[in-house]
């Protein structure tokens, strides 16, 4: 598990997304996004970027599991089994996203902002995120991040695109 950087700014975000975006230039990749509790957030920092759109293909705003399940492929039984807020539901949010879209490199994220929903396992602040680059390996990385609910959604945004490392991408995996 581990912990983020103090909160971002809306500006950090931006510039972050930017850098994301310059890397993604240089190797002529496309991403793309499937978030759950961030909402659209990581494609709304990505959008904030003049000319993103040579770089972005879209993303996914996955909420309710019956929309995991529908556009990205999440299995049921995975949701069953492990819960939306678990390593399996985001490592098949990122393929499924990666398949449906076809960029070559792709963020998902899930898990619990608060205040409301957390658990003794899987407390308010809880989340998952997985990045995949396409026929490569899949990362994903469990975060508990501290604060109320914007703050846990902010830090979320920020470690989804700090995490997709394009600058040391190599042999399939990111």
């Amino acid at each position: 598990m581990t912990r983020a950087a103090p909160t971002d700014d809306d500006a950090a975000l931006k510039a972050l997304a930017g850098s994301v975006g310059a890397a993604l230039l240089a190797r002529g990749w496309k991403l793309a996004t499937a978030e759950s509790c961030t909402g659209g957030w990581i494609a709304k920092s990505i959008t904030d970027v003049a000319g993103s759109s040579e770089w972005f293909v879209g993303g996914v705003v996955a909420y309710r599991n019956a929309v995991k399940q529908g556009l990205l492929g999440v299995r049921i039984d995975t949701l069953a089994e492990h819960g939306a807020v678990s390593r399996e539901c985001a490592v098949e949010m990122v393929a499924g996203v990666l398949d449906r879209i076809g960029a070559d490199v792709a963020v998902a994220v899930t898990g619990i902002a608060g205040p409301g929903g957390g658990s003794a396992d899987k407390p308010v602040g809880t989340v998952w995120i997985a990045w995949q680059q396409r026929d490569g390996e899949v990362r994903a990385e469990r975060f508990r991040f501290a604060g109320e609910r914007d703050a846990v959604r902010r830090q979320a945004v920020a470690a989804g695109l700090r995490g997709l490392h394009l600058d040391s991408c190599s042999n399939g995996s990111c």
